[in-house]
């Protein structure tokens, strides 16, 4: 809260500080706190709709309720890691199953084929193969240790078994 007085005192624009509430809510609190975003971004409209002085009460309230969010930055590395390795192997041919076939060249080229459809499928889930046959099974996603994540390392444990090693 202090830090957001200095730059209140200093003039500093009142929807720049939202909009790095914003990046501060997905870069640092992350999935520990899926609202932290929610909020952050419902400040940004209110600060937006409301302006000094009462502007001030509601970055106050978000710059709170971040501080004392539990962080995590485990969705910031892993697209930082997913855009390094798509750089990487920009080479790499897209599945077979997961192109789109509208042509009877691209049926006969056996794009789509053994395509499944999660929602065909108990709990709308399918183990299926969505990165290029070189990249299967690498992980660019790797859960916090926090509670919410903790639930997300559970279920993506569940639902993928093996073929990830959560």
């Amino acid at each position: 809260v202090y830090g957001l007085a200095r730059m209140l005192n200093g003039g500093e624009d009142i929807l720049f500080i939202a909009r790095r509430m914003i990046i501060l809510a997905s870069e640092d609190v992350g999935n520990a706190n899926p609202n932290a975003l929610v909020i952050a971004n419902s400040c940004f409209q209110a600060v937006n709709s409301i302006g000094m002085p009462e502007a001030m009460i509601i970055l106050s309230q978000t710059a709170v309720y971040l501080a004392c969010s539990p962080k995590s930055n485990a969705s910031y590395m892993a697209i930082g890691e997913a855009m390094s390795k798509a750089a990487e192997t920009a080479h790499l041919p897209v599945p077979l199953h997961l192109r789109n076939a509208p042509t009877k060249l691209m049926k006969q080229l056996d794009y789509g084929k053994d395509y499944m459809y999660a929602h065909s499928y108990e709990g709308n889930f399918v183990q299926q193969n969505f990165l290029p046959d070189d990249l299967k099974g690498m992980v660019f996603y790797e859960p916090g240790k926090n509670a919410k994540e903790e639930e997300f390392r559970k279920y993506l444990k569940k639902i993928w078994e093996s073929f990830y090693n959560y």
